[in-house]
């Protein structure tokens, strides 16, 4: 499994094409660096540097590209079996289809989800400056042929999945790639952007509000949420704690439909989040009763991927209850 990182190695910052690479767990810290490796046995995985990574997306069979960034509270071990998961279930959905990516970010789960919790909103704040340097390479990359007609363009469609905090880390990204890096705006970089369980304030996707550059890069924001998230609601009651008052969209969907982009869809999953994932109804977008076997939640994701639409039947429709 391929996989990108900004999480400090034990071995030396700099890169070198083909060198060891493991995770230093001690360290938390979001490294301005970023690393393309590839994933070993033991926690021994390996530096592939960039121009390989993203030769080895294009190379592959697999048609379409997801990127995965996980939420808090994960060690880099959690999100590589989150992410083994979702591969298997696309495979099982569809041979080829979709490679998932995991983009690994610092969180922490050492001492306690109050305390990680603000150690992890600033390393998804700080992450963002790091990951907007990986969407310009992805940018290069798929325009390469431009500059150098002897190589066949990348036509491959590029998707993103954010769970949870992941969301905010998506969100800052963004906004760094846009203030420094770019000269009018985000291009349209994803086929379509799943937000799950979205640890991010509920008017976020509002136009004039930071999380509008999400819809302005991809040609589907779907947002997926159940009131009864149990992780949320210790997320909603630690920025109570520090007097920052808010629904989270993971919660509600969107505060107002009618105020986001019109490519900003919401999709209930209430009745089921529990049930896939009990008692905390957050993990619900992978597995559904039974693990290795697909949910619904799941199955909406990989009907986005392979029709390109949210709602293939009802062009008009921006919203839908799962049960």
């Amino acid at each position: 499994m391929l996989f990108i990182t900004n999480r400090f190695p034990t071995q030396s910052i700099r890169t070198r094409v083909g060198r060891n690479f493991s995770f230093d767990l001690k360290n938390n810290a979001p490294s301005n660096s970023v690393f393309f490796c590839e994933k070993g046995q033991d926690g021994d995985h390996t530096e592939v540097g960039s121009q390989n990574f993203l030769k080895a997306l294009k190379d592959n069979e697999y048609r379409q590209i997801l990127l995965y960034v996980h939420g808090f509270n994960n060690l880099p071990d959690q999100v590589f079996d989150m992410a083994q998961e979702l591969q298997a279930l696309c495979d099982k959905a569809k041979s080829k289809e979709a490679l998932v990516v995991p983009l690994i970010w610092p969180s922490d789960n050492d001492f306690g989800i109050v305390e990680d919790y603000w150690d992890d909103q600033k390393s998804a704040d700080q992450s963002g400056f790091s990951f907007a340097r990986v969407l310009q390479k992805f940018i290069d990359w798929r325009n390469s042929s431009e500059n150098e007609p002897d190589i066949a363009p990348c036509l491959k469609r590029i998707n993103l999945l954010a769970h949870s905090m992941g969301n905010r880390v998506l969100r800052q990204t963004l906004v760094a790639w846009n203030q420094y890096d770019l000269a009018s705006g985000v291009p349209m970089m994803f086929r379509n952007t799943f937000m799950v369980a979205a640890d991010v304030v509920n008017e976020t996707l509002q136009e004039g509000e930071p999380g509008e550059l999400i819809s302005h890069a991809s040609r589907n924001v779907v947002t997926y949420y159940a009131s009864d998230d149990l992780a949320l609601r210790a997320s909603k009651a630690a920025n109570l704690k520090n007097k920052v008052a808010s629904r989270r969209l993971g919660h509600t969907g969107p505060e107002n439909l009618s105020r986001t982009p019109r490519n900003v869809f919401q999709v209930d999953c209430d009745d089921i989040n529990t049930s896939y994932d009990f008692p905390k109804g957050h993990n619900y977008f992978r597995s559904g009763k039974t693990k290795g076997q697909s949910g619904l939640v799941f199955d909406h994701i990989f009907q986005c991927l392979t029709v390109g639409r949210v709602f293939p039947d009802d062009p008009h429709q921006r919203s839908i209850i799962l049960n």
